[in-house]
């Protein structure tokens, strides 16, 4: 079947690859382990993460009702600032909620204790343990506004509060879990045998090929013998998706201008695939040779807007590029089709699904429609 571009596809077969990984890490470990729907939130595919069992970790009141209707449960909920409009919806769909500081709860924890529900509250920490680069994704930088630091909790924590979280990493190995669990032992393991659970955040990226899960496992496994009473949860966003999604694209038209050769396709960076913009990133195409080779064809590639920025190179070629040719940019599914924006009024990508049979299930296309609703 030939699909019009550009499009995104995500595959049912590499998804359930990751979930077998993940769920196998738990198992051993004696962790649970949870996704975060900011990596992903394509709904239509969550019938796979159900037949898994997988809970979910929200940061708005969208995303706990995503968690609440599509995955059949009750989220793990972290706000960096819940509202009197808010936190009953909160309260409503969360089995745990996790303040962001002392005066959130404090102002809140009453109206928990009144509802009836049966919700763990915690507290997000902030080790000050910088570990993630670039900067605005470092959740420990100085000045940072997430989570209370040691000096700044009381020596006994207020009623109530049953368990910490922290989030420092990035698609990260587990050498750097371990030097945050050192410093999270260090500054509050006074607090932890007091509490039920603790939350190591995301940024564990063990479905990458060069993370040792194995190493992974162990640092678990220690920590929960130094800690038996504390039920440990892991809420990685990019490993439950990692490589399970790419974007293909048409070049448009090839154009040169000092001596720079550049492919214009009919998706955008900006629009589209924010991150290689943000990161920034450089993603891999499958057409293209694994590096940049001297005298072979060597392109830009430029998005289909009118952002000057809108451009990522380069990438060399065997042969070169021409009108009407397809692109392959892989691993755009995680942390890519939830940052989409319609900016320009470009057409945006359809979604399709392949599922394990090979069969071709069109998720979403988007209309003129879908743009001029988002507006005003």
């Amino acid at each position: 079947m030939e699909i019009t571009t550009p499009y995104y596809i995500v595959y049912e077969e590499r998804i359930r690859r990751n979930l077998d990984l993940i769920t196998d890490v738990a198992r051993r470990a004696g962790v649970e382990i949870i996704m975060a729907f900011k990596a992903n939130a394509l709904w239509r595919t969550f019938g796979v993460l159900r037949e898994y069992g997988i809970a979910s970790t929200a940061s708005s009141v969208n995303e706990m009702l995503l968690g609440n209707d599509y995955l059949g449960r009750k989220v793990h909920t972290y706000c960096p600032v819940y509202t009197p409009e808010t936190i009953a919806q909160f309260i409503d769909g969360s089995s745990h909620i996790v303040f962001n500081s002392l005066a959130q709860y404090e102002r809140y924890h009453s109206l928990i204790a009144a509802s009836g529900h049966d919700i763990s509250c915690g507290l997000r920490i902030n080790p000050k343990l910088s570990l993630t680069t670039p900067a605005q994704y470092d959740p420990c930088a100085p000045g940072s506004r997430f989570g209370v630091a040691a000096a700044d909790l009381p020596d006994e924590l207020p009623e109530g509060i049953e368990g910490f979280h922290f989030h420092d990493l990035c698609e990260s190995m587990p050498t750097q879990l371990e030097q945050l669990l050192d410093k999270v032992e260090a500054d509050f393991g006074k607090y932890l045998d007091r509490l039920k659970w603790i939350n190591m955040g995301g940024g564990h990226l063990m479905t990458h090929r060069d993370y040792n899960c194995e190493k992974l496992i162990t640092l678990l496994q220690e920590f929960k013998r130094r800690h038996p009473g504390l039920h440990v949860v892991l809420e990685p966003g990019s490993a439950f998706m990692w490589q399970t999604g790419d974007l293909i694209v048409s070049v448009l038209d090839v154009v040169e201008s000092d001596g720079i050769a550049t492919a214009i396709i009919d998706a955008s960076f900006a629009c589209h695939m924010p991150d290689c913009l943000e990161m920034p990133y450089k993603p891999a195409i499958e057409e293209a040779l694994p590096e940049v080779q001297p005298g072979m064809p060597t392109y830009r590639l430029g998005g289909n807007s009118c952002l000057s920025g809108d451009f990522v190179g380069d990438w060399s070629f065997e042969q070169p590029l021409h009108a009407g040719q397809r692109l392959t940019l892989q691993d755009m599914n995680h942390y890519t089709t939830v940052k989409t924006t319609m900016f320009n009024g470009i057409q945006h990508p359809d979604i399709w699904y392949r599922h394990l049979d090979g069969t071709m299930e069109l998720l979403r296309h988007f209309t003129y429609e879908d743009y001029r609703d988002r507006m005003s």
